[in-house]
């Protein structure tokens, strides 16, 4: 896409993204947007984005060798180029107004639902797409495993959940120009940020609330403004203007009755808002009994409203998928305004997520499982249905990121203690931090005065290198037990101080699996 800078930057854009002054007196024909120097291209527009290790500013000489026609900053720079600079008050906040005008506002011509919560986003974001797309909707989505444009399904290679404001602009003009009506964006804490703006300028019909637990605290700061950051999705409802020529005019919330943080998330617009519990309680759609395996769920639903149940079969492993199931529904339900019974024969086709609850069987005669559970609460989610229908012993493999929150690391310690018999403390993403301090904080975590003291070299091993820790978990299973192996499901790669190294646990839980298969063959 080309446009002449002239032509996006209005005046009612340089408002919202709080211009200062403009300098250069050209006006560039701008054949793209970057915030990373090293992909500029001729004729590119690039942020100056301050950073937590570098600043964007020291990166501007850069840009301009490599074409850049513009930059955006927010500090004093010595203009040397014969460039147009344009000075904002926060230049990371400016990239969402800018994007949105340079894309030509591809939100306004779809109808965009976010999924935000600590846990079940990206499978919530994908079993709604794949309903929408199984009910004949053209769909796209964005979300931390996968992305869909209107056509076939992508790999997102980026660790981030959502990405910055110009790619989330310029995957949504390629969706709308690729004749997608609706779209799934998985919505993070810290892309609903006023700190970031990622989704600043993106207009939501429908959010949906899957849950809320302690995350992402070294960024947010305090839980409150975690929370507070989250429910900028729903106060975006208000703001909501249906598309030219579309039907769809009641926007509309979906939220986890039994979250004990629903009641301030329904506080927040006054738009419908449609409830579903997972525990039984009160809610539109109330799972009454379940049974759940490796193989799916199947559980009965009522809806209390009409005094009518109905059954749900489907083929995603772990119980907590029920509740993901639920919010999928009650989303597609009010976009297509279809009642929940005719979506529900479609459940049982639903796919999982790679990477998360992933069964691996290589002819081993023990169960082995990669999920992406990260948090303290995901574990016990996870672990403490598995504990119950384990015979053997549960080996549990994980770590936890570096330059992220530390005060959860004891309590994933103490929480996989509960509930698995021999813990491998790994590496997650240690980025700059040592990691052996990472993973003594969370070995801490595994000695309390109510749990059995975890030995080290016993029954708890530390050792940071992945795939030899892996090895090791494997070498310690009998027959009868479960391995599983949290934290990195589909993720492609382990961030180091120094470098990044590829990584698919999937492919090197595999790989070990047939190591050793050879060796006792």
């Amino acid at each position: 896409m080309e446009r002449n800078l002239s032509l996006f930057l209005t005046k009612g854009t340089a408002k919202k993204a709080g211009f200062v002054e403009t300098y250069g007196k050209s006006d560039p024909l701008i054949t793209g947007l970057e915030y990373d120097s090293r992909n500029i291209k001729p004729g590119n527009l690039f942020f100056a984005l301050p950073g937590l290790h570098t600043d964007g500013n020291l990166y501007i000489d850069d840009a301009v060798k490599r074409g850049a026609a513009a930059v955006v900053h927010e500090n004093d720079i010595e203009k040397k180029h014969n460039i147009v600079y344009i000075k904002v008050k926060k230049a990371r906040h400016a990239m969402s107004p800018i994007s949105a005008s340079f894309y030509n506002f591809p939100s306004r011509h779809l109808l965009i639902t976010g999924v935000t919560g600590t846990e079940g986003k990206s499978t919530t974001v994908y079993l709604i797409w794949q309903l929408l797309t199984m009910l004949g909707k053209k769909a796209g989505f964005i979300s931390t495993v996968q992305y869909c444009l209107g056509a076939e399904v992508i790999w997102n290679s980026e660790h981030q959940t959502t990405p910055e404001a110009p790619v989330v602009q310029r995957l949504l003009r390629e969706m709308a120009d690729n004749g997608c009506e609706y779209v799934v964006v998985e919505s993070s804490s810290h892309a609903l940020s006023p700190k970031t703006n990622r989704l600043g300028d993106v207009d939501f019909c429908s959010a949906v609330l899957t849950n809320l637990t302690r995350e992402h605290l070294e960024f947010h700061g305090t839980w409150e403004q975690y929370r507070d950051d989250k429910a900028n999705l729903f106060r975006a409802l208000n703001r909501f203007t249906p598309p030219a020529g579309s039907s769809f005019t009641e926007p509309f919330g979906v939220i986890n009755a039994d979250d004990r943080n629903s009641r301030y998330f329904l506080k927040l617009t006054h738009q419908k808002i449609f409830t579903y519990s997972p525990e039984g309680m009160d809610g539109d759609l109330v799972i009454e009994a379940i049974e759940s395996g490796l193989q799916g769920n199947w559980y009965t639903v009522k809806i209390p409203a009409l005094k009518e149940t109905f059954e749900l079969r489907d083929r995603l492993p772990g119980a907590f998928n029920s509740a993901n199931v639920l919010a999928a529904m009650l989303t597609v339900s009010g976009l297509l305004k279809l009642p929940v019974q005719k979506i529900a024969p479609l459940v049982k086709k639903l796919k999982p997520v790679r990477g998360r609850m992933t069964k691996i069987d290589r002819g081993q005669n023990y169960d082995v499982i990669v999920d992406f559970a990260h948090t303290p609460s995901s574990f016990r989610s996870v672990l403490h249905p598995l504990r119950s229908r384990t015979e053997g012993r549960i080996i549990c493999l994980f770590g936890s990121a570096g330059e992220r929150d530390t005060e959860k690391r004891s309590e994933q310690g103490k929480i996989a203690s509960q509930y698995t018999d021999i813990i491998v403390l790994t590496d997650e993403d240690p980025r700059g931090e040592n990691s052996m301090d990472i993973l003594e904080e969370i070995a801490a975590g595994t000695v309390t005065e109510e749990q059995a003291v975890f030995k080290r070299d016993e029954n708890l091993f530390l050792i940071p290198d992945r795939p030899l820790a892996i090895r090791k978990a494997l070498s310690l299973a009998q027959k009868g037990d479960l391995v599983i192996l949290l934290g990195k499901g589909h993720e492609n790669s382990i961030i180091y101080a120094d470098h990044v190294m590829p990584y698919d646990e999937i492919a090197e839980t595999e790989k070990a699996l047939g190591e050793i298969k050879e060796v006792t063959a």
